[in-house]
C-alpha cells in the first residue's frame, strides 16, 4: 500500500495483483496514470486497484480494476486489454470522465 501526501491531502493507494505479483515498473506505471486524476479532482481519497489475468481469454486477458473514493461518492471502473498498461489507460479514460459527471453533480 500506498500513502501519498498530494497537496496536504493524504491518498492511500492499495495495489493487489491476483496470481501473479507485479513488478515495480507496472506499479509505478499506474501510480502514475492514477495521480493524474488528481489534477481534475484533488479530493480523491483512497484508490484500490485489482490486477488479474483472465484464463478464459486468449489475447486480450490482462484486467485492471480501480475503485477510487471521493466524498460522497465511489467510483469505479474495470477494463481488460492485451496489457496491463493499456488496460490502465482505458481505466483512467473512465475514471476521468466519470470524475467530470461528479464534479458537474456537486
Amino acid at each position: 500500500m500506498w500513502i501519498l501526501n498530494i497537496g496536504g491531502i493524504v491518498m492511500n493507494m492499495k495495489m493487489q495483483s491476483v496470481g501473479f505479483k507485479a513488478d515495480s515498473k507496472l506499479e509505478a506505471f499506474i501510480n502514475q496514470k492514477l495521480k493524474k486524476l488528481e489534477k481534475l479532482e484533488n479530493s480523491i481519497t483512497t484508490y484500490n486497484v485489482i490486477l488479474n489475468v483472465d484464463k478464459a481469454s486468449n489475447r486480450e486477458n490482462k484486467v485492471v480494476e480501480v475503485k477510487m473514493q471521493v466524498p460522497g461518492s465511489e467510483l469505479f471502473a474495470k477494463k481488460q486489454s492485451k496489457t496491463f498498461e493499456e488496460a490502465t489507460d482505458l481505466v483512467a479514460d473512465a475514471l476521468r470522465s466519470q470524475i467530470l459527471k461528479y464534479k458537474e453533480k456537486r
